[in-house]
Order: C-alpha cells, then sequence, then structure tokens
C-alpha cells in the first residue's frame, strides 16, 4: 500500500531519498483520489510526506504538473499494458479478455491512481492535462473497440455495435471505483471474469451464444 510505504520512507530517512519522487507520486495519487484535485494542496503532499515544500518544488514545479505526471503516467501504463496482451491473444474473444483483465489487474496493483485519472474528466484542471487525458482515453476504448469489431466481422460476435459493447464492457471497470473493497473477497480482475462470462454469453451468435449456456448447465450438474 502507498501508505505503508510512505511510511517506511519516513522511518528510513535519507536512504530512500532517491525514490522521493515515487514516494511522492503515490502519495499525491492517494490524496488526489479521496480529496480530488481541487481539495489536494501542496503543503498536503509535502506535510504526508515530511518534506517542505521547497523540495517537493524540486521534482515537480507546480501542482498541476505532479498530478499530469499522475494521470498521463497512469494511461500510458495502462495502454502499453493491454496493448501487449490484446496482441499475443488470438480469437476476438481472448482479445476482449485480454484487454479487461489486464485492465483489472493495473486498477488492482494502482487503485488510487487509477481514480485520480478517472477525476480528471471532472475536475477543474487545465487544458494540457485534460487533452493528454482524453488522448490516451480514445486511444484505449479504441483498443477495445477494435477488438470487437474484429470478432464481429468474423463472426465470431453477433452483429452488434462495437461501441455501444465497448461502453458496457468499460462499464464495469470505471464502476469498481465506486464500490469494490481492497480487502474484499472478490479481487478486481475475478469481478471482471464473472462480468465477462456474463457479457460475453450475450454477444455471441444467437446458437453460440445456447451451445455456451448450454455447456455451462452441464459443468454446473456434474459439479
Amino acid at each position: 500500500m502507498a501508505t505503508d510505504r510512505a511510511a517506511r520512507t519516513r522511518a528510513s530517512g535519507s536512504g530512500a531519498i532517491e525514490d522521493r519522487p515515487t514516494q511522492l507520486i503515490e502519495i499525491a495519487s492517494r490524496l488526489f483520489a479521496t480529496h480530488g484535485y481541487s481539495g489536494t494542496s501542496l503543503r498536503d503532499i509535502a506535510q504526508e510526506a515530511n518534506i517542505t515544500k521547497a523540495a517537493l518544488y524540486y521534482h515537480f514545479p507546480n501542482k498541476e504538473a505532479l498530478y499530469e505526471q499522475i494521470v498521463v503516467g497512469n494511461l500510458q501504463s495502462l495502454i502499453d499494458r493491454v496493448s501487449d496482451e490484446v496482441a499475443q491473444a488470438d480469437s476476438a474473444t481472448e482479445k476482449v479478455r485480454a484487454f479487461m483483465l489486464t485492465a483489472a489487474d493495473v486498477f488492482a496493483e494502482g487503485p488510487d491512481a487509477w481514480i485520480a485519472g478517472s477525476n480528471v474528466f471532472w475536475s477543474s484542471t487545465g487544458p494540457q492535462i485534460r487533452e493528454a487525458a482524453v488522448g490516451r482515453r480514445d486511444r484505449f476504448e479504441k483498443l477495445l473497440r477494435d477488438c470487437i469489431a474484429k470478432g464481429v466481422a468474423s463472426g465470431e460476435f453477433r452483429d452488434l455495435d462495437p461501441a455501444t459493447a465497448g461502453r458496457l464492457l468499460l462499464s464495469t471497470l470505471n464502476q469498481m471505483t465506486r464500490w469494490i473493497k481492497r480487502d474484499g473477497r472478490l479481487t478486481p480482475r475475478q469481478v471482471i471474469e464473472q462480468y465477462l462470462d456474463i457479457i460475453l454469453i450475450g454477444m455471441k451468435p444467437s446458437g453460440a451464444a445456447k451451445s455456451v449456456k448450454a455447456t455451462a448447465r452441464r459443468a454446473a450438474t456434474k459439479s
């Protein structure tokens, strides 16, 4: 957890100074996720990190630059990881699963950064951050739509609108920030796996969907 790492950094003193930017990003992500961009000041971040504002300015010239690094850095990392996993998958179904499950893993590894990044679309940040975030968000969403479109073209999915199906799938990721518990019974990946099992059946052609349901019923009976 970011809080634990911050505590260890404060306890270890100068030995952790080399990793100060990472520490500051973790602390800032948590505060931005909890209090929003407007509700978090550089003074808050500096106090949490047990440094002066002058020391904070050494790494980040202003709050907007720090927030931009969190938002843009997290979105770019998300795109890179999801793209790599999608490229390795064969069928359209496996590509969609790879996209969604990798995104769930990214969320689980850094929920604060994810939430802070999601808030950028509703916060009063400058146009530079919003433009950078929107561009990467569009690339992320297009990647999923392309996976769905390939499935429609090949007949693996029924004739549906990739944008509509993509929005449905993405809504399951976006809603995780509102209700999922970090110490909950199911991990984000397990939650998304269950959503996928439900949604992907509806995306199959009618005959294939019936076959999937029949297979699921037989498996349930045997168990």
